[in-house]
C-alpha cells in the first residue's frame, strides 16, 4: 500500500533537522533513511522510533496514499 512521508520531511524542515540528524535521534540506519526518501515500505517499529524521537503521532509523519487504479474506487463520489 503506497505511503507518503511528505509530512515527515516538512516536519524536519520545521524543526531545522537533517535526515542524518533524524537517523541519529531515532537510531535509524542510512539504509532505512534511504528507504523513507524513496517512499519505500518500512516497518511500524521504524515509524514508532521516529515518532518517539520527534515526539509526534504517527499521523504527523506519514499518510496512506489512495490510488484509484489500485482500489477501483472513485474518490469524487462521496455521500
Amino acid at each position: 500500500m503506497p505511503m507518503s512521508y511528505k509530512k515527515l520531511w516538512k516536519l524536519l524542515i520545521d524543526k531545522d533537522l537533517s535526515k542524518k540528524q533524524l537517523g541519529q535521534l531515532a537510531n535509524l540506519s542510512q539504509y532505512t533513511i534511504n528507504k523513507l526518501t524513496r517512499t519505500e515500505t518500512v516497518t511500524t517499529e521504524t515509524l514508532v522510533k521516529i515518532c518517539y524521537a520527534l515526539k509526534v503521532d504517527i499521523g504527523d509523519i506519514c499518510e496512506v496514499v489512495f490510488d484509484n487504479k489500485v482500489t477501483g474506487e472513485d474518490n469524487h463520489h462521496v455521500e
